[in-house]
């Protein structure tokens, strides 16, 4: 009876619903951009090694 009754209640607090909604949103977040930070680290290591090998000054033209 106890249990029924809980299950019924509908008073509790909306604060936890918000909590629960926005962890899942953020892990959601996460799953989606953690691959494209690593290929990104992979891009800006080959664009850094890029613009590293450019000789600069007047003595190039």
């Amino acid at each position: 009876m106890l249990w029924t009754r809980f299950q019924k209640d509908e008073s509790g607090a909306i604060t936890v619903d918000w909590v629960v909604l926005t962890a899942a949103l953020i892990g959601i977040c996460m799953l989606i951009l953690v691959p494209f930070a690593f290929s990104l680290d992979s891009v800006v290591g080959r664009v850094s090694s890029f613009i590293g090998h450019i000789q600069t000054g007047y003595w190039n033209n």
